[in-house]
């Protein structure tokens, strides 16, 4: 994860659901996440009919697209005809129940375009686990033409999956202390799954 964003969100969401697969939706708290709530979202899953639609999304993320997203489909920020399936992603998340970071390129009618990161993790609502996804959006930069001129197509440049080590919660180990001459180790470990070629 590039943006602080994506890492700050990931944090809180794996504090809170410990050794569990994802927290539940109740227990999200705006408060807690009130430093990434702008770029934030959550999105209500009908697996069934493979649709997200936006149940809550950010300031500075509807500024992006110009409108509010509340209601809209979440396949619609990609634009009418994008090259790559914004269902794809979802399904990751809902059926692995793991988290995935997207890297993306949003696009304006003027051609202007803009480096995203989208982060997106499972919640429970009401016991099931495919019912609500939590997410960020994050632009690398803040443009100067944010809330003048949306972003009207998204392209997927680029899709890490979260692996269960880089999910999980942080385990006391019982290791011997260091020799008077080493510096303390760090157990070094694969944190992503990187899918070449661009596409999701």
């Amino acid at each position: 994860m590039k943006h602080p964003t994506s890492r700050m969100l990931h944090a809180y969401w794996n504090g809170l659901r410990g050794a569990r697969a994802a927290p539940e939706r109740g227990e999200i708290e705006p408060g807690e996440i009130r430093h990434v709530l702008a770029d934030s979202l959550i999105l209500e899953i009908d697996a069934p009919d493979q649709a997200a639609t936006v149940r809550l999304a950010g300031t500075r993320l509807c500024a992006l697209f110009g409108a509010e997203l509340r209601g809209h489909a979440f396949a619609g920020l990609w634009g009418e005809a994008p090259a790559a399936d914004p269902w794809r992603l979802i399904e990751v998340v809902i059926q692995e129940t793991t988290g995935v970071v997207v890297g993306l390129v949003g696009v304006t009618e003027a051609g202007e375009t803009l480096d995203l990161e989208l982060l997106l993790l499972p919640l429970r609502h009401r016991g099931k686990t495919q019912a609500r996804v939590i997410g960020s959006l994050s632009p690398s930069v803040i443009p100067t033409w944010l809330g003048l001129r949306p972003i009207v197509a998204l392209r997927t440049v680029s899709l890490r999956i979260l692996t269960p080590e880089a999910n999980a919660a942080p385990a006391p180990l019982a290791a011997p202390p260091p020799a008077a001459n080493d510096e303390p180790g760090l157990a070094r470990r694969k944190r992503f799954v990187v899918h070449h070629g661009g596409r999701a």
